[in-house]
């Protein structure tokens, strides 16, 4: 018995939000580019190269997120019956994956110019551009982040991420050339550039660690907490139990199955008005973005567990929910993991 709302007014205003989101992430990150460039054409440091070079990167990896977010806005079809979601979750890793490329070129640049230090031009010029330009990156990143987190989107929330590692590495290189201009030490042009390059190896590879494991459906304890919190603020009298409680997105949508135990003598019709009404609820709280598969037991069956299932009478585990109220869920709930 399955459930599930492909479309409502907040979902359309959500994907309406990321691509807008994305679209000026983008574009911000293609003047920035240039901008960048433009300061190592008249400073030639290393530094400043290494800051350009992870900008082309942030251009890719937001052209790279305004396919994926369209594609994940996309409904379930024949082949893809479950949806387009986790495409989300493979513009993270994609985009984790290049901030480590990027993170090796910037070594390559700044240990070559720690070693071989070069004197620099237009020192005042380019810190100028360079704040300028990490202002405008923190105020995007910020933004990115905060709506992904609102909209429930991976895709935004590496973006902005992205770009935070780049006003980082503006940061430390603005730090080091003001440190440069003022000492006359110009191997601290590699030197910062290399310390830049540690902190964005960091981020990227944490990036892909989290995509790996959304892809690998790994467990989400605050998604089950939620789900087990709404069933026993919503509990009906004639749910003896609900166990293996399993679910997992796919983007913003959520994906959730369970096992609801009724009184071994109900009627079908009133069984499936139950799961029916479970389905709803559910489905409700997420604001249609979640679909729902209830599978009904009769008490007295056999569990996973090898254990009978109390019955309608003389319940036990039901009389000790009862007890408990909304604190007892662990009498009335059982996880089975995520799926």
């Amino acid at each position: 018995m399955q459930t599930e709302t492909n479309a409502s007014p907040s979902k359309g205003q959500f994907f309406k939000l990321r691509m807008t989101a994305i679209g000026i992430s983008l574009s911000v990150s293609v003047v920035l580019m240039a901008v960048k460039f433009y300061t190592f054409h008249l400073t030639r440091s290393s530094a400043v190269l290494s800051d350009a070079l992870e900008s082309i990167i942030n251009v890719v990896a937001a052209a790279f997120a305004v396919v994926s977010i369209w594609m994940a806005a996309q409904p379930p079809d024949s082949e893809h019956p479950y949806g387009h979601g986790k495409i989300e979750y493979f513009s993270a890793g994609f985009e984790g994956a290049l901030i480590i490329f990027a993170a090796v070129g910037i070594f390559k640049t700044g240990i070559s110019h720690l070693l071989m230090p070069r004197p620099l031009a237009n020192l005042q010029a380019g810190l100028a551009i360079l704040v300028a330009a990490s202002a405008i990156n923190l105020l995007l990143g910020i933004g990115l982040v905060r709506l992904g987190k609102k909209t429930e989107s991976m895709t935004l929330i590496a973006d902005g991420k992205h770009v935070l590692t780049d006003v980082y590495t503006s940061a430390g290189v603005v730090a080091g050339l003001l440190l440069v201009h003022l000492t006359g030490w110009l191997w601290l042009d590699g030197g910062i550039a290399c310390l830049v390059g540690v902190n964005i190896l960091l981020t990227g590879t944490r990036l892909v660690r989290q995509s790996f494991s959304a892809l690998m459906d790994a467990s989400d304890p605050r998604l089950l907490d939620e789900i087990s919190r709404l069933l026993e603020e919503h509990r009906q009298g004639v749910w003896i139990d609900i166990h293996q409680l399993r679910a997992w997105r796919s983007g913003s949508f959520v994906h959730i199955d369970l096992h609801l135990v009724l009184p071994r003598d109900y009627l079908l019709d009133d069984a499936h008005a139950q799961a029916k009404s479970l389905e709803k609820l559910l489905i409700g709280h997420f604001e249609g973005n979640a679909g729902v598969l209830v599978h009904m037991d009769p008490c007295g069956t056999v569990s996973s567990d090898g254990k009978a299932m109390a019955c309608w009478e003389n319940c036990s585990e039901r009389s000790a929910a009862e007890k408990e109220g909304s604190d007892g869920h662990d009498h009335f709930v059982k996880l089975g993991g995520s799926k």
